[in-house]
């Protein structure tokens, strides 16, 4: 009976001893199955971070890579808005210095007084084909009142012919010198208005006029030269 005894009590003891051993093993399972969840959230929480963070830095690398291009875009355009800039301005100083060297030829040219006055009567006359009236005032500069006025009787007679010629009609113009109002006298150096000579048509009391000035003239066939000029010197 006491050999039975203690087989009982080995047996309950061993049980006891299982179901310990099962408690401490769910136990384990069940601590390390929450060790793991924990890490797999820790590390899904950090993957994340890391995610947002490659995210923010690829973002911000690409918002500084358009930024720099943006700016080398604006330095470049600058650039190339420069150089058209100083290309154009170059070749305007260089039309100025044929406007200079032009002005200077015909200031030389018109120092003789016989081609002073064929000049001036031929501008007369074109003023007088483009006005068609019957009364015409000629100004001019002061020093070339006494030129101008020797012009005006052959410059009549021409632009009656001319019209004759033309349309088989008899006109004339009667032309005076203006008195009261003078072009301003050719360039010393200052600044302000001037004229290297010519003359400027009124009629209609002042109201209707035709600029025949050298000054004029000379602009208005440099302006028309200019693409032949550009074709010439600035081919590139």
């Amino acid at each position: 009976r006491c050999a039975a005894m203690d087989s009982s009590a080995e047996t309950q003891n061993q049980n006891q001893i299982l179901q310990m051993t099962q408690f401490i093993l769910n136990e384990a399972k069940d601590k390390a199955e929450e060790i793991s969840a924990k890490a797999l959230q820790e590390f899904s929480v950090e993957k994340l971070k890391v995610v947002i963070s490659t995210k923010e830095i690829r973002h911000e690398y690409e918002r500084k890579s358009k930024q720099v291009d943006t700016q080398n875009a604006i330095a470049r355009s600058t650039a190339i808005n420069r150089s058209r800039l100083e290309k154009i301005k170059a070749r305007q100083d260089v039309i100025g210095l044929i406007n200079n060297d032009a002005k200077g030829v015909l200031q030389t040219q018109l120092k003789d007084q016989k081609a002073l006055g064929q000049f001036i009567t031929q501008l007369i006359v074109q003023g007088l084909l483009m006005l068609l009236e019957d009364e015409v005032q000629v100004r001019c500069r002061a020093c070339d009142d006494a030129v101008v006025e020797k012009c005006l009787s052959a410059a009549a007679t021409e632009y009656a012919r001319i019209v004759k010629a033309e349309t088989g009609a008899t006109k004339a113009c009667k032309l005076s010198l203006d008195k009261s109002v003078k072009l301003p006298t050719a360039p010393d150096g200052q600044h302000g208005p001037s004229c290297l000579g010519g003359v400027v048509l009124a009629c209609q009391a002042g109201k209707i006029t035709i600029d025949n000035t050298i000054d004029s003239r000379l602009g208005l066939v440099l302006e028309q030269a200019k693409p032949t000029i550009r074709q010439l010197l600035f081919r590139n």
